[in-house]
């Protein structure tokens, strides 16, 4: 007689398999090893899958189970991601091309990513040229084991940046034998087709050869999603009439642009007829005259812009490991992870004719002060130019022939790593010590610049001058619209060494210590573009240089005092070369007060240290929000005679400058939680966070009292508002507004409080199959921002939009997978979903719905209406996508797959607040409902292994 001897529940749910070992019925069960573990979070390993922390874990599996073929996907959807998340979707950003996580939605800067338990070299191209982070789109797929996330604060394991959390990517580190994964993919509305290939290769038993090679190669191609392949949708529609505003289309004048704005015909304007005057133009190209022009029929498409860029992926990963002899091993991993993207803000004004005057670029070189050059003090062409046919000097409107519709940047990116891993055991010590170095490298090539001087000079040449049609000669379109190139480049070299052991046994269970070091340095060298540092051919790009140099010495010690109440602490003392140290304690417990009930919690302090790019060399424009000059649209209103309409509401640049006093931003967080297992295959966890972070370093524009001193261009000749709405030229007392300088500051704090719950279950059906279902829920109790002494609740809000990037708050976001499996058939439903929030603001001062449309990145749809947005604009309504996989295993070998996502083809809600697609007037939130502009996707994939 034969009897099964299960191993605990713990073991099982852990490796998701049940371990039946049989014995014979008059011989004593065979006790099983149990197997630890180490866990993100802790250097001390475990059998418990369920640790004090909250860890969400992600295997192969399981993300093979979503349908997607990128981990930036994967990661884009968790419930804990948030506010201030980086996608891919938004191609005009700062760190464009790259994708990151935010985890409680306190930005990227204060999640930490490790691979394989290690750091790796942020992005090149700080997110709004400040946070540093990890591109986790740039990891492979296909070489990814699992990927664990902790939720939890954990600066006394991993010092700096650990926040909110981290996430811990786990690569491969052993195979044997061969698979090859091959996936194709397309959108129903168009774009987006990709397709990927993917093999791994391996040689060698580590038990029985002493030794695993492996290798693992993927590529990936995706096409763009252009916008003219969705413009049909209100949200991708720069058409507001017929919602109360503006047709903001290309080319269609109309009050927000005082009825003048270039179109698909260059023209001439001569301002003394007024803009209601036949006379006073001469369009260039008999396709439009002033009757289609006023009428709307003369608009540029906006072809060019992306709602996705295209991207081609190729990654390579190689490991090799070796049993050195008792219990000690040595890996080695070395990969190469390449990302080649195509970005761009959209169709922009900048690559139009200047009408009026040009008011300079903004040049940033290192070591020198901003200063605005390359002035053009008149644009208007001369009444004896032989364009010129209208007897008066005149303006030329247009888009500029030969040059690309849209500032657009190639971008690509190589991330080269090395790490050495050696583990073994002395003295009753488990000794774990790892070296190793990461770059990425980033090479931009940029086109869609314009060098005003040189455009203006070819204009008003007294021979052959520049030809608003097209046509001119290749010196002349170098000259004007130069390509040029850039590169940036990261490196991270660490090394370090810890141990773990028990101690003792108490009543009810082990006393176990860890202790080790740690050394890393960090280099970055992300010099500006040569030609637009120099204002010739643009605004002043961002740059960064400088370095930082960590030493730390951590220990954490865990006991099980009495039976089921396990308790830990955990200390690390951090020195920087850049500022000075840190001194970081963490503590935890969990208590099986139940077999069916158990409690933990968790207390952690946590730091991130100033970076480069705050202290070091470095400098950057940006913009955030609309304003009203203060001289030339004292009152707002646009048709105020003397106010000077483009002067009213607009959106200032700043030049961000660094601040070497600045000290680190430090935190304190705790959770509380309860583990349950009412019956048998149901688990539930239930976790409250709170973590507040102090001393925040932000750009003291974005303060309560700022009060910025504005650096102005010459007054010269513009549009000033006359008397009864008409439009006069005019001389105002001052010129517009260049930029003003704004440093960063530690300043206020941010707390951030939720619950979350994480739900599973599994129902064994016996001839009908097996079914599963997991939710993940975060819900957002508040999101306190305080400036100050000044308090602003913004869960829910469209805020903080100035401390990490205008991306929206929702209060709720959940997960929900639903599982089928009989024999070789896996099906897989999953449900993601981000719930409603507002379009305002607090922070920014977006108060009342009439200001939803301008605050950060706001834009002028409702122009007409003295920029009142709507009220069925103040709310974005929630977003679920429907994704659905299932998998066939046709042979042992052969395994199909096929995949719809966003089934059932929902659209992005309308979003006028979010700044995410302002040069492509696109209206929805990229970070959010990404997958509602890609719409219903469909592909199939197979995989061989043998």
């Amino acid at each position: 007689m034969l009897r099964k001897t299960i191993l605990v529940r713990s073991l099982s749910m852990a490796f998701g398999v049940a371990a039946a070992l049989p014995a014979m019925a008059q011989q004593a069960p065979a006790e099983p090893a149990v197997q630890k573990v180490v866990v993100t979070g802790s250097l001390i390993s475990r059998a418990d899958k369920e640790t004090p922390s909250p860890v969400q874990v992600l295997s192969a599996e399981d993300i093979a189970k979503t349908g997607y073929t990128s981990i930036a996907e994967v990661l884009s959807n968790l419930s804990a991601n948030g506010q201030g998340a980086l996608g891919t979707g938004f191609s005009g950003a700062f760190a464009a091309g790259a994708s990151g996580v935010s985890l409680r939605g306190l930005s990227v800067g204060l999640t930490l990513v490790l691979i394989d338990g290690h750091r790796m070299a942020p992005y090149p191209l700080s997110d709004d040229a400040q946070r540093q982070f990890v591109d986790v789109s740039s990891i492979p797929f296909d070489a990814v084991e699992r990927i664990e996330v902790l939720k939890d604060g954990a600066s006394a394991m991993y010092g700096s940046d650990a926040v909110a959390g981290v996430v811990n990517i786990i690569l491969k580190k052993k195979f044997n034998g061969f698979n090859i994964n091959t996936d194709v993919g397309n959108s129903q509305h168009g774009g987006g087709k990709n397709y990927k290939v993917a093999a791994t290769g391996g040689i060698g038993d580590l038990e029985n050869d002493g030794y695993n090679a492996f290798i693992s190669a993927e590529y990936r191609h995706a096409d763009a999603i252009k916008l003219s392949q969705r413009d049909s949708n209100d949200w991708a529609s720069g058409d507001w009439t017929r919602r109360g505003g503006l047709n903001l289309t290309r080319g269609v004048p109309n009050a927000g642009n005082s009825f003048l704005t270039a179109g698909s015909s260059p023209f001439l304007y001569n301002p003394a007829g007024g803009v209601n005057n036949a006379s006073s133009y001469q369009f260039l190209d008999p396709n439009c005259n002033f009757v289609k022009y006023r009428a709307g029929q003369c608009t540029v498409r906006d072809v060019v812009s992306n709602l996705q860029p295209e991207s081609d992926k190729f990654n390579v990963i190689g490991g090799f490991t070796k049993k050195l002899g008792e219990d000690w091993t040595l890996a080695l991993k070395a990969s190469m992870f390449k990302r080649q993207s195509t970005n761009g803000r959209g169709l922009l004004a900048g690559n139009s004719f200047s009408p009026i005057t040009f008011a300079g670029y903004t040049a940033l070189v290192p070591g020198q002060t901003p200063a605005i050059v390359n002035r053009v003090p008149s644009t208007l062409l001369a009444a004896n130019n032989p364009l010129n046919q209208l007897g008066a000097p005149a303006r030329l409107y247009g888009y500029i022939p030969g040059v690309p519709n849209t500032s657009q940047q190639d971008n690509s990116s190589t991330a080269t790593r090395f790490a050495a891993d050696l583990n073994g055991s002395w003295m009753g010590w488990d000794i774990a010590a790892a070296a190793g170095f990461a770059k990425v490298k980033t090479e931009t090539e940029y086109n869609g610049y314009v060098n005003r001087v040189a455009l203006y000079n070819a204009l008003n040449r007294p021979t052959n001058p520049f030809n608003p049609l097209g046509g001119n000669s290749a010196a002349d379109m170098a000259a004007i619209a130069p390509t040029f190139n850039n590169q940036a480049e990261s490196k991270l070299t660490y090394a370090d060494l810890h141990g773990s052991r028990e101690l003792m046994q108490l009543p009810g269970g082990p006393l176990a210590l860890a202790a080790g070091v740690s050394w890393y340095k960090k280099e970055l060298n992300a010099p500006p573009p040569d030609l637009l540092s120099q204002g010739i051919a643009g605004n002043g790009s961002a740059y960064v240089f400088g370095e930082e140099t960590n030493t730390a010495a951590f220990a954490e010690l865990s006991a099980m005092p009495i039976k089921n109440l396990e308790v830990s602490a955990s200390a690390r003392y951090d020195h920087y070369d850049t500022y000075g140290n840190s001194f970081t304690p963490g503590a935890k417990f969990k208590w099986q007060a139940h077999p069916m009930a158990t409690l933990r919690g968790t207390f952690a302090r946590g730091f991130r240290a100033p970076n480069a790019a705050e202290v070091g060399t470095a400098s950057s424009t940006f913009s955030f929000h609309a304003i009203n000059d203060p001289i030339l649209c004292a009152d707002g209103v646009r048709t105020t005679p003397g106010n000077v309409p483009a002067a009213c509401g607009f959106t200032p640049a700043f030049v961000q400058i660094t601040n070497p006093d600045l000290e680190p931003e430090k935190s304190k967080s705790f959770t509380l939680g309860l583990i349950l297992e009412p019956v048998k295959n149901l688990t539930a966890t239930i976790d409250y966070y709170n973590i507040k972070v102090n001393n925040q370093i932000n750009t003291e524009s974005g303060l309560p009292d700022y009060v910025p001193s504005y650096v102005r261009n010459p007054a010269v000749p513009t549009d000033v508002a006359g008397p009864n709405g008409t439009l006069i030229t005019a001389t105002p007392s001052v010129g517009s507004i260049a930029y003003a300088t704004s440093s960063y500051v530690n300043s206020g704090s941010t707390q951030s409080r939720g619950v979350e719950l994480d739900l599973a279950y599994r129902f064994r059906a016996g001839d009908i199959g097996n079914f599963r279902a997991q939710l993940t829920f975060n819900h957002m109790i508040s999101y306190k921002l305080t400036q100050l002494g000044e308090e602003y609740e913004l869960a829910g809000t469209h805020g903080p939009s100035v401390v990490s990037g205008n991306t929206g708050n929702p209060k709720n976001r959940a997960q929900l997978t639903l599982g089928y499996e009989k024999g070789p058939l896996n099906f897989t439903t999953t449900l993601n979903w981000v719930s409603s929030y507002s379009a305002l603001d607090p922070s920014i001062g977006a108060n009342n719905c009439a200001d939803a449309a301008i605050g950060v990145g706001g834009r002028t749809y409702f122009a007409n209406n003295d920029n009142i947005t709507p009220d069925n604009y103040c709310t974005i309504r929630s977003f679920l996508s429907t994704d659905l996989n299932a998998t066939y295993k046709l042979t042992k070998n052969l395994t199909l797959r096929a995949s719809i996502l966003n089934a059932f083809d929902r659209a992005p809600p309308i979003d006028v607040a979010t700044y995410g697609n302002a040069g492509n007037l696109t209206s929805y939130n990229a970070t959010l409902h990404q997958a509602g502009a890609v719409g219903r996707f469909f592909s199939v994939g197979a995989s061989y292994a043998f």
